[in-house]
């Protein structure tokens, strides 16, 4: 055995020690959470639930810096340039996976740029109608809008957004004249289908649970792979007669790519013991999320095929952005 290859094993041996140290010190400083939207939205409350209790667990302050615009790719690209050393965390939406195939340029790579944490929560998007239209199921739907072409419309929170992709595919899929309203946000975008501005919509389902339950809106089909818990009445895409919609609208935690392993390792390690607490299980479950809590292999795995999955949808569809 030679006293090179010995020297090697030892000084990659002290390199792992140090790795493993320095997460168990860390962190000794206050963290950043960049959230790439403005605050008050389903991904700022999230984040700010999980920053509450991640800096009692680390006993550190962890400050959420909200950083919107360009659909999200602004503070994500800031997050994708940070120092990779564990105080930069990145809490997503969907707009990760979506802008990829959205955007002509974005200031990250889905696949490079970070290294992922866990998938930690998703919201199945939901199709609703004005009380008044005269469907009660997605296939009912269908038939009304093929009556009276260029008619309908679909309320959506703003272009690429999932729950706009969701009606996109829709549409392509049953081949119908109909076009979406994206607005600049779910709350305009309830609002006009509340009003009967525009009589029908699809939005991710925490805003709407309110209005569905109220019977203020018709709940018709979630886009998730089974029902929720918290509309367990309304069926799914699938069992509507529409295999392969699915779609959540994730919330997600990522650290720049290059973060030690050991840094990772214990970032989820402590994600998932979090979401495991009941209060915020509570919390996060009456926002209309379902709590996911992935490994950090599944979420690169998710990635790749959401990536896929929606470049497609846009390429398909025809949607472009400015």
């Amino acid at each position: 055995m030679s006293k090179m290859w010995i020297s090697t094993c030892i000084f990659g041996t002290s390199l792992l020690g140090v790795g493993a140290a320095a997460a168990q010190e860390y962190p000794t400083r206050p963290i950043r959470m960049i959230v790439p939207f403005a605050p008050g939205g389903p991904t700022d409350v999230v984040a700010r639930v999980l920053a509450a209790k991640l800096s009692e667990t680390f006993h550190q302050q962890v400050v959420v810096d909200n950083r919107a615009g360009a659909g999200g790719n602004i503070g994500t690209g800031l997050a994708a340039n940070a120092t990779p050393d564990g105080y930069t965390l990145l809490v997503v939406s969907s707009s990760f996976v979506v802008n990829p195939g959205l955007y002509a340029k974005i200031p990250y790579d889905p696949y490079k740029s970070f290294a992922p944490i866990s998938n930690i929560a998703a919201a199945p998007n939901v199709f609703v109608v004005y009380p008044g239209i005269p469907a009660k199921s997605m296939a009912e739907l269908a038939k009304v809008i093929e009556t009276a072409p260029k008619k309908y419309s679909f309320a959506t929170p703003g272009i690429g957004t999932t729950p706009d992709l969701s009606a996109a595919l829709f549409r392509l899929t049953t081949r119908l004249d109909i076009t979406n309203v994206p607005y600049n946000g779910a709350g305009p975008a309830i609002a006009a289908t509340l009003a009967n501005q525009v009589p029908l919509g699809c939005m991710a389902m925490p805003g709407v649970i309110p209005h569905i339950r109220g019977g203020r809106l018709r709940g018709l089909a979630v886009t998730s792979a089974k029902r929720s818990t918290q509309l367990p009445d309304v069926p799914t895409m699938a069992e509507s007669g529409f295999k392969g919609h699915e779609a959540d609208t994730l919330q997600a935690v990522l650290v720049p790519a290059g973060t030690s392993q050991a840094i990772v390792q214990r970032l989820h390690a402590t994600v998932v013991n979090i979401l495991g607490q009941p209060d915020v299980k509570d919390r996060i479950t009456s926002l209309g999320f379902e709590i996911v809590a992935s490994s950090p292999a599944e979420f690169a795995a998710q990635i790749k095929r959401e990536v896929a999955k929606w470049s497609k949808v846009v390429k398909d569809a025809g949607i472009t952005v400015e």
